[in-house]
């Protein structure tokens, strides 16, 4: 029997060891919710064995069940007739099989019938669901749209959608983009307009490349400020699937084909709003979207682990000159490559979902506790932040990892991984979407780039640097501060420059940069921990320096000439 949890060493060890107490204590709020609810924990440790438990449920599921139907859904996909989406029924049964395991509400409250899980958890179920069938996911994962409404709807909202998402009754979409309008949300034009005599909210206007477009519940950025043409016009309203909200059709894509990616028309569709209005992109937009990063950084990890092990696998039996290729210089090189990214991306996605989980439980302590410390909102106040520079960091580097893997995977196959008839070229395809949607790498450098500058994240940098290395792993420790020292040099570079646009067009440098010195950082922490990982995370961090000093000398050089000659090069 495969289970996705067991066999993958690398994601048992951070559930054992990513800390969660504190995030465990919190999400329970001291556990008073053992008294009331037979499922919620009582400690720590009874909390983290329902962790395991439920993931070692969730990943038979994804090893046994969803995996062996991934092709079929792949080659076959959903249907579209009239209006009318029919997903395959392999896909209706994996969603059956994960509703029968109660994991439709990971992270939702246990009054509303939800686990009460953190994200990190959850993020480790997206990436399991993700490895056995990368569109999956994009069902499975889309809890974050309940998420918003707890965390921003009205009581009665709640009481009305929350428990169905939690049961698997209800499913989810969040619709932003539009036709004219995919990064740019500030520009968004659906209208909302409301009934003065009965207060009704209406939408009207098209929606396009809505994930699940064809589900029952929708979360809408729509302009409710007549006159408006910025962000500070939008709102968020909810609406259920009606016969005034038309699907047009669904897009011929070129991967995770066993989603539907839709069309949608609004004609006078009834709406109800969610939270306050002109707080619809500023805030909860800004909110889902976040959470929809981390998760699409557990797909990407997901389909980047699928295609490493099946080249591992291939690259083991496939015989060429009398031994098998991993033999050769050339393939295991590759196929190192291929793990070291991998951990390495795993390490900063679960740190970073620990930070998300912290932020969010002192920002419940803040706003819902009684005798709130200030340490309670000094703690709110630095995980916030701190989050808002992981979120996007973490996205950009699991994301172009998974595309790179998913490369590789193909090119250890060789002609045979152009071949349909192995998963190799569905890997690559499934992963090809992840650095484009919920904000393409380009747009994570943007988000990110204002913590690296500011220096955010030093105080978790110091704390890493300071844990009681030796030997080995102390001088690979020194080597990465080093890497520090010259990092404060190119930020000072950039900021005193006082050029927008060479900061903007160094900003993924000193990103990447950046993102070489805390993921060479947790996995030193990691490797103190388990001795087995100091190989990782020595290769890690001595492919880093030069990636690292090649960036370091570009960013330093202050050249404009690109700057300068852009439509000279582009328009010749």
């Amino acid at each position: 029997m495969a289970n996705f949890f067991k066999d993958n060493a690398d994601l048992m060890f951070t559930l054992n060891n990513l800390e969660l107490a504190e995030v465990a204590k919190l999400k329970e709020e001291g556990y008073k919710f053992a008294q009331e609810f037979d499922n919620a924990p009582a400690d720590f440790a009874d909390a983290l064995d329902n962790y395991n438990r439920v993931l070692e449920v969730v990943g038979e599921i994804c090893g046994d069940r969803i995996e062996p139907r991934s092709r079929t859904v792949d080659a076959e996909g959903p249907h579209f007739a009239d209006g009318v989406v029919t997903y395959h029924p392999l896909t209706v049964q994996n969603l059956n099989d994960l509703k029968q395991a109660g994991v439709m509400g990971v992270m939702l409250d246990h009054k509303f019938g939800g686990l009460n899980f953190p994200v990190s958890v959850y993020t480790m179920m997206t990436e399991m669901v993700s490895r056995a069938d990368g569109s999956l996911q994009n069902i499975f994962g889309l809890q974050d749209i309940a998420e918003t409404i707890n965390f921003f709807g009205s009581d009665e909202q709640k009481e009305k959608y929350l428990p169905g998402f939690a049961s698997g009754e209800y499913d989810g979409s969040m619709d932003l983009t539009e036709p004219d309008f995919g990064s740019d949300l500030q520009s968004v034009r659906l209208r909302a307009w409301q009934d003065e005599k009965t207060g009704q909210w209406y939408l009207n206007g098209m929606k396009r490349f809505i994930t699940n477009g064809c589900a029952k519940v929708h979360l809408v950025l729509a302009r409710s400020e007549e006159g408006t043409s910025d962000g500070r016009g939008l709102s968020m309203f909810i609406c259920e699937a009606c016969p005034q909200l038309v699907v047009r059709r669904i897009e011929n894509k070129l991967g995770i084909h066993g989603v539907a990616t839709t069309e949608l028309q609004y004609n006078d569709v009834p709406a109800v709003l969610c939270g306050k209005r002109r707080f619809g992109l500023i805030k909860y937009v800004m909110s889902l979207m976040n959470g929809a990063r981390v998760a699409i950084s557990g797909q990407a990890i997901g389909i980047a682990e699928a295609a490493y092990r099946e080249a591992r696998k291939y690259a083991a039996e496939r015989m060429q000159f009398k031994k098998s290729i991993d033999q050769f210089p050339a393939i295991y090189d590759m196929l190192a490559g291929m793990k070291v990214k991998l951990t390495a991306a795993r390490a900063l996605l679960y740190e970073t979902t620990r930070v998300v989980d912290l932020r969010n439980g002192y920002t419940h302590l803040v706003e819902h506790g009684e005798n709130v410390s200030a340490d309670d909102r000094a703690k709110q106040k630095y995980y916030n932040k701190v989050a808002a520079v992981l979120t996007p960091m973490c996205k950009a580097l699991a994301t172009e990892m998974a595309n790179q893997v998913a490369y590789d995977a193909i090119q250890i196959h060789g002609g045979t991984g152009f071949m349909k008839d192995f998963n190799a070229e569905r890997f690559y395809r499934d992963a090809r979407i992840t650095n484009i949607y919920e904000g393409t790498t380009q747009l994570q450098v943007v988000a990110a780039i204002g913590g690296v500058i500011q220096r955010d994240n030093d105080v978790r940098i110091q704390e890493l640097a300071s844990l009681d290395y030796t030997g080995k792993l102390a001088r690979l420790r020194d080597t990465v501060m080093k890497l520090h020292a010259r990092q404060l040099e190119a930020v000072k570079f950039v900021a005193e420059k006082k050029d927008p646009a060479y900061h903007d067009l160094m900003a993924r440098s000193l990103v990447e940069m950046e993102t070489y010195i805390f993921v060479g950082l947790l996995l030193l922490r990691d490797a103190m921990k388990c001795e087995d990982r100091a190989a990782i995370a020595e290769r890690f961090i001595l492919d880093a320096v030069p990636e690292f000093e090649k960036r370091f000398m570009r960013v330093t050089s202050g050249d404009v000439t690109l700057i300068d000659n852009k439509r000279d090069i582009i328009d010749y």
